[in-house]
This record gives C-alpha cells, sequence and structure tokens, in this order.
C-alpha cells in the first residue's frame, strides 16, 4: 500500500496548534510570538510523522518575488470588483508589489480550487488574496498555508486565515437610525430570501434600527427576488396593501439599489413622489444606479476600496513578518459602510 501522506494539517493536528503556527515554525518566519515549548513541539510532530515541506514553498520563504496574487471569485465581472482591485492595487503599489490576479468561477461549495492556488505559488507568489462574491465560510486547501494568505468577504473555515467583510448589519441599523432622525415612524423593508450573509446582515440591522427606535421591526418586512422585478413587487404590497395613507409606510429600504429601481418604479404607479410622499433607500451604491434615477437615490455604501487596500496591507505584513495572524484571524475585521445621502430622503409629509 502507498504511503499516506502527511500534510500540514496532520501536524497542527498532533502538535495541538493551528496551521498558522505549524508554517511559521516550520518556514522559521520571523518576529512571531511562539514560545520554544510550541516550536519543539511542532518539529516533534513533524519529525515524527514524516512531514515533508514543500520545497517550492520553502523557498518563497526565504526568496521573496514581490508579487502577490488575487484570486477572484467571479469578481472580477461584476461592477464591484473594480474598486476592490483598484484599492488592492494601489496599496500593492505602496509596498513596492506586484499584483497578479485570476479570476475564478462562482462555485456552489464554500471551498477553494487548489489547482487556482498552485497557480501562484509555481509563480513564486509571496502571498495570496482570495476574494468572494457570497460564502461567509470557505475551506482552503492545505497548500494556501504555505505563504500568507488573507480572505476578503469571507472567513476561513478553520479561523487560521485573516479576512475582512463589510458591516452590513451596522450599515442597515443605519438607515433606520437615519430615517427614524428624520422624521419616520412607519419605515418598511424590501427584503430578499437569497440565503447568503448579506441578507441576514442587512435584515438583523434593519430589525436592530427598528428595535432600538421602538418601533416593530416585522410590521413592514416583505420578501422578494433581488432585482428591480422584486423591487416593484415588495413595494407594491408594501405600499398598496389595502391601507389608508395613514397606515402605508412613508419610507422603504430596499434590500439594495437593483431593487431600489422597482421601488421607484411603484411608487410612481401609485401617483406617489419620491420623496415628499415616501423615501426610497438603497444598499450597495452600485453605479451607475443611485445617480442615474431621478431623484438620486440615497444608499449605503460598500466599503470596496477599503477592502482591497486592507488585505493587500495585512499581507504585506505578515510576507514582512510585522503581522500577528493567530490574533487577527479568529474573528473577521468589519469595515463601516457609511451612507451616501442623496435626493431620495424627507421627512414624511404625514
Amino acid at each position: 500500500m502507498p504511503r499516506k501522506h502527511v500534510g500540514i494539517r496532520d501536524v497542527a493536528a498532533a502538535a495541538g496548534v493551528s496551521v498558522t503556527t505549524v508554517s511559521h515554525v516550520l518556514n522559521d518566519t520571523p518576529h512571531t510570538r511562539t514560545s520554544d515549548e510550541t516550536k519543539s513541539r511542532v518539529r516533534e510532530a513533524a519529525t515524527r510523522l514524516g512531514y515533508q515541506p514543500n520545497r517550492l514553498a520553502r523557498g518563497l520563504r526565504t526568496q521573496a518575488s514581490g508579487m502577490v496574487g488575487l484570486l477572484t471569485e467571479e469578481i472580477a465581472t461584476t461592477p464591484h470588483a473594480g474598486r476592490i482591485i483598484l484599492g488592492a492595487q494601489e496599496e500593492a503599489s505602496r509596498h513596492n508589489l506586484t499584483l497578479a490576479i485570476i479570476n475564478s468561477r462562482l462555485r456552489s461549495e464554500p471551498d477553494v480550487e487548489p489547482t487556482e492556488v498552485q497557480a501562484f505559488l509555481d509563480r513564486q507568489a509571496d502571498g495570496i488574496i482570495y476574494a468572494t462574491v457570497y460564502h461567509d465560510e470557505v475551506v482552503l486547501p492545505e497548500h494556501m498555508h504555505a505563504v500568507p494568505s488573507v480572505l476578503i468577504g469571507a472567513r476561513d473555515r478553520d479561523g487560521e486565515v485573516p479576512s475582512i467583510m463589510p458591516d452590513e448589519r451596522a450599515g442597515a441599523a443605519s438607515v433606520v437610525d437615519l430615517l427614524v432622525r428624520t422624521g419616520h415612524r412607519r419605515i418598511a423593508f424590501a427584503a430578499t430570501s437569497v440565503d447568503v450573509p448579506a441578507t441576514r446582515g442587512r435584515l438583523l440591522g434593519y430589525r436592530d434600527g427598528m428595535l432600538a427606535a421602538g418601533l416593530d421591526p416585522d410590521a413592514n418586512v416583505v420578501e422578494a427576488e433581488s432585482e428591480a422585478a422584486g423591487g416593484y413587487e415588495a413595494t407594491m404590497a408594501l405600499l398598496d396593501h389595502g391601507r389608508s395613507p395613514e397606515d402605508r409606510p412613508t419610507a422603504v429600504f430596499c434590500y439594495n439599489d437593483r431593487m431600489a429601481m422597482g421601488a421607484y418604479r411603484a411608487a410612481a404607479e401609485l401617483g406617489l413622489s419620491i420623496p415628499a410622499d415616501v423615501s426610497i433607500v438603497g444598499f450597495d451604491d452600485q453605479a451607475p444606479i443611485p445617480a442615474s434615477l431621478y431623484p438620486a437615490l440615497s444608499t449605503v455604501a460598500l466599503p470596496h476600496y477599503e477592502m482591497g487596500a486592507w488585505a493587500v496591507r495585512t499581507l504585506a505584513g505578515l510576507i514582512e513578518g510585522s503581522g500577528e495572524p493567530d490574533a487577527a484571524s479568529a474573528v473577521a475585521t468589519l469595515l463601516p459602510c457609511p451612507i451616501v445621502e442623496r435626493g431620495s430622503i424627507a421627512p414624511p409629509a404625514r
């Protein structure tokens, strides 16, 4: 029978430490806070199991290429990708790093394709950034731990790789707070049932804001498709449900800007003026939608540029040995999602 391949995860399990710690010890990563006792335990486990380190990976630790890889899960074909890539590129330039990009296909399962990671390792990348569209957790291939790695828009299921995500829950709560301060009490949410982290975060944020204002978080929530047609359907249900003007919502907060497009159409068909009769707010600040609507749509901006820059900055620190991945990996770093106020919000007329 062929001998079972011993990987870095096997060494980590035998030594009772994280994969990241094993990588630091076996690659002699400088400036880490690993104790001598832990180092000894890791090396003993590696020897006992017969672990053979990847020679290419070891070379990467001692012979920097000045190149980092950005592996994207179809974000390069989405409207948001440009800002992530721009933030990453400009931050890479500040650190004298070259950014290489591979655009991967969208997967139904939250994992990273090993062959795409290997493509960066074969080109001697000093580090790897993985950016995903929907998944809140991903499974990383073992050899991705051969070099420092960072995640954008996802968490490492094993909690060993630093990650950055937008704080969509707080962003949604801030919308409700703004509407309440503007005078609104009947605030509806045009939600979606698509089971992704953004759906959960934005609904929770809406509920947080409503409860903080002493308002019923369930009275005016309608789910629909997360496109313009769904926004139209949800808004028609919210504003024209046999309600008198005194009971009708005075503000509709939409799950995203595409739904807000449909909300504008629904308001027009009902003879309602925006924002005099109803205020409408979106989420994503997805160009060119907000500026193309009339009046221009108030919305919440996702910090795509900032996430790209954070990822490269964090990765650069890990490559240089000045970062502390173990402390940063257990919980994703959350970046604020600011409200961009335009012309679609006004005090209620009633």
